[in-house]
């Protein structure tokens, strides 16, 4: 993690004469457990900077706490290593003040949908430009297999030894029920074809774009997504030529569900559980404001900023 007042951030060379490989967004080697989903995710964002030419000092990774959120370790680009469920807010201030940077942030569920859920449902609420990925394996495995807010109902662990009580939160439904909500996806780390197209039309989107990625803790929740690796029918996939068409998908899954991403309340109906797990964008606005374009204020040279400090504290002067 690095100072994003760092000199490298103006000092770069003409973006024109320079070209990035997927070397140079790699760095420290992931030490996440093997078979880990992460792997496959941190892979699919490294595609998607190479691909949209990133430079790697515009481009900042986010994390709060939790196995997914060593992302910023593994990657040469700046980054900001937080605390538990605060990632949102610190990329907030980041964005506010540096507009002009690619912002990314990574959760896991317990960081999200827990600690962090009041900072997710305004962060969604502001609709900053950036990319929030919540990476839900269902379980708290950092700290050694603890039931989450995504826990499924009945998955035992250390802190529900017979199983999870309560039915687990829905993420999809939870963020297309906020207000300015503008752009809500779900993918699943077994499909790096469908992984990567949501990905990219999440980066491609004005305004904050969630993403849910479905995965496996090779650990505790390795049968999680199982049943639906094996059999594809219980895969649905959302396809619009404004949302995610993967064509080499195709053979594979033979439900295929067209949904207009502009209808809400048609995304409301499919984040609904009705045995199906569904894959792609359920809602898309490039309409609704976006929270830094709101916040922009003329740029002021250093003597008006003293200026204008100076009279606000006259008004306090006794």
């Amino acid at each position: 993690m690095t100072d994003l007042s760092c000199s490298l951030l103006s000092a770069a060379p003409d973006d024109e004469e320079r070209e990035w490989t997927l070397a140079d967004y790699e760095a420290a080697a992931a030490r996440w457990c093997p078979g880990c989903g992460d792997h496959a995710i941190l892979t699919g964002v490294e595609r998607l900077l190479e691909a949209e030419q990133l430079p790697p000092e515009q481009t900042v990774f986010v994390s709060g706490i939790g196995c997914a959120s060593r992302f910023p370790h593994y990657l040469h680009t700046y980054g900001f290593h937080g605390i538990h469920g605060r990632a949102l807010p610190i990329a907030t201030g980041i964005k506010l003040r540096r507009p002009e940077l690619h912002v990314f942030v990574v959760m896991g569920d317990g960081d999200c949908c827990s600690i962090g859920a009041g900072h997710w449902i305004h962060a969604v609420r502001y609709n900053l430009d950036i990319v929030a990925l919540l990476l839900d394996n269902g379980v708290y495995g950092l700290t050694k297999n603890q039931t989450s807010p995504t826990s499924p109902k009945g998955i035992p662990s250390n802190t529900q030894p017979r199983g999870a009580i309560l039915p687990p939160i829905n993420p999809i439904a939870a963020t297309l029920g906020v207000t300015n909500a503008s752009f809500v996806a779900q993918t699943g780390d077994w499909l790096p074809a469908h992984l990567y197209a949501t990905l990219q039309a999440a980066f491609h989107h004005h305004g904050l774009a969630f993403v849910r990625v479905l995965q496996r803790c090779p650990q505790y929740t390795p049968a999680i997504y199982d049943v639906a690796m094996r059999d594809p029918d219980l895969v649905e996939l959302l396809v619009h030529p404004n949302g995610v068409v993967v064509p080499e998908l195709d053979r594979l899954f033979k439900h295929k569900r067209p949904h207009d991403p502009a209808d809400l309340d048609a995304a409301r109906h499919l984040a609904e559980p009705d045995g199906k797990i569904r894959l792609g964008v359920f809602y898309r606005n490039e309409t609704c404001p976006v929270y830094e374009e709101t916040r922009a204020v003329a740029a002021r040279s250093a003597s008006e900023k003293v200026a204008l400090l100076g009279a606000e504290l006259d008004r306090y002067a006794v």
